[in-house]
């Protein structure tokens, strides 16, 4: 509520008569997280005959650019606050518990591969899987959005003299990596903190080749908000039909799901691995 009162210079009372007004006419739906509510157009309509009619409204109203630019920069922050959070982790990571990084889990996603292949490691932070899977891997694009993560990875990459390691600065939901060009698309604990999760399993299908897998290790669904904060949590990680759903739309196939660790700590967060091949037929 308060970002929408940011972009349109509304009260909350007149905001909240109107979304209560769309949402009752089925044009759309709000998704509840923590403390928030997050509201889209509804599926139907997204994708439905009104679409045109929605088009040709916008440009009716005056004010529609102006609005598309303050929202465009809402979500510029959303991203600047959580790329914030991973800059002064940089260095640390490794040093300091995060939820669902574990050698087990991490093991039971390398028993998945099948060497030489071309990897590309999405939200990758330092570099510190990226660097194990490059001592068996043809070759490893790393990938995150925050500059610091990325030069201390490649300061890593030096040292560790891995020449098949490349650091690439950019979004997994709009992936700086050619079409068809990559054997495996893998996200370790990185997934939860995507603003769209489908947007970015859909672009990890754009990369792979046919024949390409997506392996998924992340947290399973649990009520912990607090990591929201603590960690830059963009969701409270996915629950098993949930990760197969998004898998199976971005036109995954032989999709397995599985729970692969539990940590002993005071929060005893829960692992879920989830894997998916692209389709032969796919160009």
């Amino acid at each position: 509520m308060t970002e929408i009162q940011e972009i349109l210079c509304l009260g909350q009372s007149t905001i909240s008569t109107h979304l209560s007004t769309l949402k009752s006419a089925g044009l759309l739906e709000n998704r509840r997280t923590g403390k928030r509510n997050n509201y889209r157009m509804a599926e139907n309509v997204a994708s439905g005959a009104l679409t045109g009619v929605l088009s040709e409204a916008r440009e009716q109203i005056p004010e529609a650019e102006a609005d598309q630019t303050a929202k465009n920069m809402i979500l510029r922050k959303r991203k600047d606050r959580m790329r914030s959070f991973f800059d002064t982790m940089a260095g640390r990571m490794g040093k300091d518990h995060v939820p669902g990084r574990s050698w087990r889990g991490l093991a039971a996603v390398l028993l998945q591969l099948l060497p030489p292949l071309e990897i590309a490691d999405m939200g990758a932070g330092e570099g510190m899987l990226s660097l194990m899977l490059a001592q068996r891997a043809k070759r490893v694009i790393a990938v995150d959005n925050s500059t610091q993560m990325i030069e201390v990875g490649r300061r890593q990459a030096e040292l560790n003299c891995a020449q098949n390691v490349e650091f690439r600065l950019g979004d997994m939901e709009e992936t700086p990596i050619e079409d068809a060009s990559v054997d495996l698309v893998l996200y370790s604990q990185s997934l939860h903190h995507a603003l769209h999760p489908e947007k970015a399993i859909q672009e990890a299908a754009r990369i792979l080749r046919p024949d390409g897998r997506i392996i998924i290790l992340d947290l399973l669904r649990h009520t912990f908000e607090e990591a929201r904060e603590l960690f830059a949590d963009e969701w409270l990680g996915f629950g098993e039909a949930e990760l197969e759903s998004l898998l199976i739309n971005a036109g995954f196939q032989n999709v397995e799901i599985a729970l692969v660790d539990k940590e002993a700590e005071a929060l005893p967060f829960e692992s879920i691995l989830a894997i998916g091949k692209k389709s032969p037929e796919s160009v």
